[in-house]
């Protein structure tokens, strides 16, 4: 009762890493509030799957172990994740906005009257003072996230409803262990009591998945550019200056709809989301759509020709000039202090 759960995808026997960032977030919530952090995870063959979950600080893994929960398809999760909340009544459910997320959280969310906020950044606990009504709420979930096409901040809260639930996207939180000698506890969902004949109308005949070839993500190193880099010819003085350094390239939404750069390097609010040790950033203004993406850098060096462009607020280094120059130049330098 009154716990934070946490829905965790699986693939292939392992827990994803969106999933581990919300454990890591929601045990950081729910030291705040005082409650049980509980996982919930839904599958097939799971057996040993909770040695992956419990370091994270989980007090409570449910387990629904059937071969027919593999892979995902809506309904017989949505049956059960409905069920297990009513049952336990968690006052924070939280979920990857992944494919699977966003199929999942508007149907659990719609089934319990909850409310649901896709896409959020950021989630902390809070206070809310309704003035109108002159009612005050104590230990409120804000749910942060871009809004108006990213041109504002919103704070969402969700005063009487329950579960406050929430979808955030890969990479926005941080993923870390607890402790590996946590204890929580395993306890197995009675599938068929959760499920019926109507729930498995869809079958998965055949399932065909091409892993990106592009690993933005867990890059250490990050040469991004934006539409002002101008061309995708000068995209390709980028990834020289990125090949030598030992960095992956990254673009803006512009750039990556002028066609410089292809979708999947798309790093903001429509992209990934990139917490590298160095991000250097080429012609890029820095609209909150993008910094949304890259915001948790380490280091921040911003090239532009603009002096005044919002990307020097989070640069730690600004270079002002033309990437025509700069780049050949850091490649140059580069090279020649590099055994």
């Amino acid at each position: 009762m009154n716990n934070v759960f946490v829905y965790c995808e699986i693939e292939e026997g392992k827990i994803a890493d969106v999933s581990l960032e919300l454990l890591t977030k929601g045990r950081s919530l729910a030291d705040d509030l005082k409650c049980d952090l509980e996982a919930v995870v839904i599958g097939a063959d799971l057996k040993g799957v909770e040695k992956q979950i419990i370091p994270f600080g989980v007090d409570t893994v449910w387990m629904a172990d059937d071969k027919r929960l593999y892979p995902y398809t809506t309904l017989p999760h949505t049956s059960i994740i409905v069920k297990l909340f009513q049952e336990e009544k968690p006052q924070i459910a939280l979920m990857g906005a992944t494919s699977i997320g966003r199929d999942l959280g508007p149907r659990v969310s719609s089934a319990l009257h909850s409310g649901l906020t896709a896409d959020c950044t950021s989630l902390v606990i809070g206070d809310h003072e309704d003035k109108k009504n002159n009612k005050e709420y104590k230990d409120l979930l804000y749910q942060i996230r871009p809004a108006f096409g990213g041109n504002i901040v919103a704070t969402i809260i969700n005063p009487d409803c329950r579960p406050q639930m929430a979808t955030v996207r890969e990479g926005v939180m941080k993923k870390e262990i607890r402790s590996e000698a946590y204890k929580g506890k395993v306890k197995n969902i009675e599938v068929e009591k959760y499920l019926n004949s109507e729930d498995f109308v869809v079958k998965v005949i055949e399932r065909h998945m091409e892993k990106s070839k592009v690993n933005i993500k867990n890059a250490g190193i990050i040469v991004a550019g934006g539409y002002g880099v101008g061309s995708k010819e000068n995209f390709e003085k980028l990834a020289e200056l990125a090949h030598v350094i030992g960095g992956e390239v990254g673009a803006s939404r512009a750039a990556v709809d002028a066609g410089y750069a292809s979708h999947e390097r798309q790093i903001g609010q429509t992209g990934v989301t990139v917490r590298p040790k160095l991000y250097i950033a080429c012609g890029i203004s820095g609209q909150i759509q993008h910094t949304a993406g890259m915001e948790e850098s380490s280091m921040v060096i911003a090239i532009n020709t603009d002096k005044n462009a919002p990307i020097n607020n989070f640069a730690d280094y600004v270079i002002t000039g033309d990437i025509a120059d700069v780049i050949p130049k850091m490649i140059k330098k580069y090279k020649e202090n590099t055994k």
